[in-house]
């Protein structure tokens, strides 16, 4: 949905969420969301991590950006254009890129999903 539409008063599915269609309902689903509610304390960049591993393919970083724009409005903030927080999450995956990983190298990680899905 359009974020200047958004009512908080009325989340009852999924797409009354900022930039929630259809196609990201369904993405949303593949990882057990399937109410508004349901994204209260979750992470966004986890979310996205645990979507490519699902669906065994690296999805647009964009997804990252809608992830963040619902959590984020989830957690109380104002309804914001997912590409608003571009940004951010390209920051956030710079310092992530930069940081060696901290688990196994077998395990799905921020900077280990695109090497594998290139193997």
């Amino acid at each position: 949905m359009n974020p200047a539409r958004v009512r908080r008063d009325q989340l009852a599915r999924l797409q009354d969420l900022p930039n929630i269609g259809p196609a990201m309902t369904r993405d949303l689903n593949l990882l057990d969301i399937r109410t508004p509610a349901d994204l209260i304390g979750r992470d966004a960049y986890a979310l996205y991590e645990e979507l490519c591993v699902r669906t065994g393919m690296r999805h647009d970083p964009c997804v990252i950006d809608v992830f963040l724009s619902v959590t984020r409005f989830m957690a109380g903030d104002p309804a914001q254009p997912w590409w608003a927080y571009t940004a951010e999450r390209k920051r956030n995956l710079a310092e992530i890129a930069a940081t060696p990983p901290l688990t196994d190298p077998a395990e799905p990680t921020m900077t280990n999903i695109s090497s594998r899905a290139s193997n």
